[in-house]
């Protein structure tokens, strides 16, 4: 009677953390998901912007070419009226300039939102596959009535936790 309480009592705490990896593992996939879906998400807007930065880039590029042409022929006519053009030229080239560190600086920063997610994304990834592991191995082992193959899951359980709390935190 006594080795039949022995087992039930292990069985117990094989139960137990098993539950508790379990819940883990959904909590990682979750997790998981909503940093990927970041990720896309910035990686999409980072995408956007660095088009809006190429098409203020062709617009400055297109001013500065018929500044310089305005340039030439005011060398050659030196007219009033170019002279008024290619200042108004200039201005929205310095303004296309500036609109350009704007977006190029929105731009990095999605990116680095984009790199952070994949980060956190990629620890919830390792955790839910060692948590399942785990849950596989514990259920072997309750099956089997074998402790060790629980032994081996908890070693693969707490891998899986050191990821799942390395998603929240980065500590690594």
């Amino acid at each position: 009677m006594a080795e039949e309480e022995k087992k039930e009592a292990w069985l117990s705490y094989l139960a137990l953390s098993t539950v508790i990896f379990a819940v883990c593992a959904t909590l990682a996939t979750f997790k998981g998901g909503s940093y990927s879906t970041q990720s896309i998400m910035s990686q999409s807007k980072a995408s956007d912007e660095w088009a809006h930065y190429q098409a203020k880039a062709i617009k400055a590029d297109l001013y500065t070419l018929q500044s310089e042409k305005i340039e030439m022929q005011i060398e050659d006519q030196n007219s009033q009226n170019l002279n008024k053009k290619l200042q108004d030229y200039k201005i929205k080239i310095k303004k296309y300039e500036t609109e350009k560190t704007n977006i190029k600086n929105k731009a990095q920063e999605l990116e680095n939102a984009r790199d952070q997610a994949q980060i956190h994304a990629k620890n919830f990834g390792y955790a839910i596959i060692f948590l399942q592991i785990t849950i596989l191995l514990s259920s072997v082992s309750g099956l089997l009535k074998k402790p060790y193959i629980w032994y081996i899951g908890i070693v693969s359980g707490s891998v899986g936790l050191v990821y799942f709390f390395n998603g929240f935190l980065l500590f690594f």
